[in-house]
């Protein structure tokens, strides 16, 4: 039995993992890769998926970076069944097509400059048709529904208490008259987190496939987290300000309203703080919690039966349509705006952000893991200024990281989850994680549980064999291309020194023109200022 590692490995975007038992393929997970330019790539290249030989995918929730390439796979050649749990399916008809959307739109945009500088146009990475396509290849299962997506292989969804209808997955296989189980953790979730069961226990494995994300440090309590909530809500209640959220549009939008439908019970909530969803795709993904309220803990459908239902309170606005987006960025009184991407990388939030980042007084509360190279990250590392929709904006808003509302497993509830296995000769493979989180949770799980650990690379090839060390293979020069920073800082001075060897040409120009080229010179020197603060 082979896997191979096609993403979050060494990262915590695009996960997907290709197994191969018995000739045949099939995949856990087909996740967006999402970062800077050179990330973004692996979202073109399908020759490492071959989506064509793909028998079936399993999905274990919702989340983009888990899913966002399903659509890609159908344009390509993919047309086998997708298995995912009843809430994830209801879950992925809206985040497809809004994702769709977005390529969509990238594309024009994109066309759009190409056109005027003489370039071919671009193709969308896939369309609406794609991804409608995709949902129409999901076949729902219930928690601890047995099926086979290929044969020689059994596999059932537990609760993986991540998101709604997130799973961990269990897969038994049959090869060369041996059974080897495998179980995938997906999105781990943290237990007593607000509208999601616990994640379920699992005691047995030969293998486990276990995300890492924050594997190196633990979640605020979450009766503190809330409390900071409450400081950043009086803060700019008090400032005339605004209060704004960046968040993912799915359990994390959600959880933060049950928040402030909590701290509305306590009085902590101005009555006349108007609190906005700006997101159609965090409305939608609601309307899905509400729908289905058997997966939701038992705390909250107590709430509901009693009648007092934690995502609905008179505070509470949703905004549908750009207009009334935009209309928010004029309102001249303090607000709550919870906005899509949770990393503030894309969607409405990216505007938001350019109208109150610099304003002193307003607040910007991140309430989840915040990736490398994303505006997000950026702003929690100390910024002082980030580029957003082409302008550089201030950081002058009083920013609060709140960890206690991620809907991941912080480390020591990692390790609590990861003590109820009882083989010690499983072996764990750590994905879905940064590199340094990775290593330092890897040293915990050697040292307290004493499981032999492999922290995989991406594209990395590994057999499978019980009774054997996993045979890896990897091709670190695909994987990892190195950069030739020779080369780029040669280019880098010749192109200075070609400047500075015709300066008596520009300086016989005309003064306008000489200020002008003063302008994008001092741009480059200024991009240069940052590329250095941020070594």
């Amino acid at each position: 039995m082979k896997i191979k590692f096609l993403g979050a490995a060494r990262t915590v975007t695009g996960s997907c993992y290709v197994l191969e038992a018995n000739g045949r393929r099939f995949a856990v997970d087909c996740g967006m890769h999402q970062g800077n330019r050179e990330i973004d790539k692996r979202n073109e290249d399908m020759q490492p998926y071959a989506p064509e030989d793909l028998e079936s995918i399993l999905v274990t929730h919702a989340h983009i970076d888990h899913s966002g390439l399903l659509p890609r796979l159908v344009k390509t050649g993919f047309n086998g069944p997708v298995y995912a749990t009843v809430p994830t399916r209801a879950l992925l008809d809206i985040m497809l097509q809004d994702s769709a959307h977005i390529q969509e739109m990238e594309a024009e945009w994109r066309n759009y400059k190409n056109l005027r500088r003489g370039q071919p146009a671009v193709e969308p990475l896939y369309d609406q048709t794609d991804a409608l396509k995709a949902v129409g290849l999901i076949r729902p299962k219930e928690y601890m529904d047995w099926f086979e997506p290929v044969p020689g292989v059994r596999a059932r969804f537990l609760d993986a208490g991540h998101i709604l209808g997130s799973a961990v997955i269990e897969l038994f296989v049959q090869e060369d008259g041996k059974e080897t189980k495998l179980v995938f953790s997906g999105d781990l979730g943290r237990p007593d987190q607000l509208l999601i069961q616990d994640p379920s226990i699992v005691e047995t494995a030969d293998y486990l496939l276990m995300e890492s994300t924050y594997g190196n440090r633990d979640h605020k309590d979450p009766q503190k987290s809330r409390e900071e909530l409450a400081e950043a809500i009086r803060y700019s209640y008090a400032n005339g300000e605004k209060v704004i959220i960046p968040a993912f549009a799915v359990e994390r939008s959600q959880e933060i309203i049950y928040t402030l439908f909590i701290l509305a019970k306590e009085g902590k909530l101005p009555a006349d703080m108007p609190i906005y969803l700006d997101s159609p795709l965090a409305i939608k993904a609601t309307e899905v919690f509400k729908q289905h309220p058997e997966y939701l803990d038992k705390e909250t459908r107590e709430l509901i039966n009693n009648g007092e239902h934690p995502l609905e309170f008179p505070n509470l606005r949703f905004t549908q349509t750009a207009q009334e987006s935009m209309a928010l960025n004029n309102l001249r009184k303090p607000a709550i705006i919870i906005s899509a991407s949770g990393m503030a990388n894309a969607g409405r939030i990216k505007h938001h952000l350019r109208h109150n980042l610099w304003r002193k007084g307003a607040s910007i509360v991140f309430t989840g893991f915040q990736a490398m190279g994303t505006p997000g990250r950026k702003i929690v590392d100390g910024a002082k200024k980030i580029l957003i929709l082409g302008e550089e904006v201030a950081v002058n808003a009083k920013v609060y990281t709140i960890g206690g509302f991620s809907a991941h497993a912080g480390q020591s509830q990692m390790l609590d989850w990861l003590s109820n296995f009882r083989n010690k000769a499983m072996k764990v493979f750590l994905v879905h994680g940064e590199a340094k989180a990775q290593e330092t949770f890897a040293e915990l799980i050697r040292s307290r549980l004493g499981l032999e650990v492999h922290i995989p690379d991406y594209l990395e090839d590994v057999t499978l064999e019980p009774g054997r060390a996993p045979a890896i293979e990897v091709d670190v020069a695909k994987a990892r291309p190195s950069v030739d920073w020779d080369y780029l800082l040669g280019t880098t001075q010749k192109l200075l020194g070609d400047f500075r060897s015709r300066l008596g040409e520009v300086k016989s120009k005309p003064w306008i023109d000489q200020t002008e080229l003063r302008e994008r010179l001092l741009e480059v020197n200024q991009s240069l200022m940052k590329l250095n603060s941020e070594m």
